[in-house]
């Protein structure tokens, strides 16, 4: 077993008919990192996470877990894994706390202590039935679920979803906390700010394709600018995307060569032109154009 790994996917796909779902991943997650996986909604990041767990099973390709084989050894796996779904779903009539003992007996473990731990720091109301919870307070009783157990691999699906902004900092606090003591963080999400702030490394998928795997550092490395203009109401130029018009001119991001676009501007009726780099999320953006509107999350 290759401990340096946590996940190890090659060559990863699944198909659903003649539906896509993931086609051809190949990346690695290592050991103690905090990974992003990142992608719009429908790219398949939901289908890629529940092969990985094998709650479905690719059509081809092969995956492991600290090791583990996917598929022949999926129950093993999901013993070092904390999973929280996009979605939770739990009996309405059961109370949070009751919820929360159950998914520690199924492990066959007492994890009270760090279940209660958990609980305050996230405002659980352990005596609250789930049929009187909202969303996020459902959502704080599945990261609980998944964290109680210390599991050597948590695997986050668009985590925060729902989470009120006080409670998503606590959240990631604690993501902190774990990986300081040596957990792997797999964190699927569209949100790029958190991916941003917490991940050293990230993989980008488009359509069920791996578009990226780097840094957060070189994958926002471009020659993207953000240009604004005043003056002028329209340009064409290949290289150009996100035009705004606004009342004088346009705004837009240009990834193209900067001297076909100072070439292109040259005699045009400028007021005023600002050229500056563009946010991580704009650099993104190139990555996610004419991704897949449906399908699978």
């Amino acid at each position: 077993m290759n401990v340096e790994q946590a996940i190890r996917m090659c060559g990863l796909s699944k198909t659903y008919g003649k539906n896509r779902g993931i086609d051809d991943l190949t990346f690695d997650v290592e050991s103690g990192e905090i990974f992003g996986f990142l992608g719009p909604n429908g790219a398949g990041k939901s289908t890629t996470i529940r092969c990985l767990l094998g709650l479905i099973r690719p059509t081809d390709g092969s995956g492991s877990v600290f090791g583990l084989d996917i598929v022949k050894e999926h129950r093993a796996v999901m013993r070092s894994v904390g999973y929280l779904p996009s979605e939770t779903m739990f009996y309405p009539d059961m109370k949070a706390g009751e919820v929360i003992r159950f998914a520690a007996k199924v492990r066959g473990m007492d994890c009270s202590a760090e279940a209660a731990k958990l609980c305050e720091r996230l405002k659980v109301d352990v005596n609250k039935r789930i049929r009187d919870l909202s969303l996020g307070n459902r959502k704080k009783i599945a990261i609980v679920c998944a964290m109680q157990h210390k599991p050597s691999l948590f695997v986050f699906d668009e985590p925060t979803s729902g989470l009120d902004p006080l409670i998503q900092a606590e959240f990631f606090a604690l993501v902190q906390e774990y990986n300081a003591g040596g957990a792997t963080c797999f964190l699927s999400s569209h949100v790029l700010p958190e991916v941003r702030k917490y991940c050293g490394r990230a993989a980008i998928i488009r359509e069920g394709r791996l578009v990226a795997v780097d840094s957060l550092e070189k994958l926002s490395r471009t020659n993207t600018k953000r240009v604004r203009l005043e003056g002028v109401t329209d340009l064409a130029l290949d290289g150009i995307s996100q035009l705004k018009k606004h009342e004088n001119g346009i705004d837009f991001v240009y990834s193209g060569d900067i001297a076909s676009l100072l070439g292109i501007l040259h005699g045009q009726p400028i007021a005023d032109l600002c050229i500056e780099e563009p946010s991580l999320e704009e650099v993104f953006m190139h990555y996610y154009d004419n991704s897949d509107k449906g399908g699978n999350a």
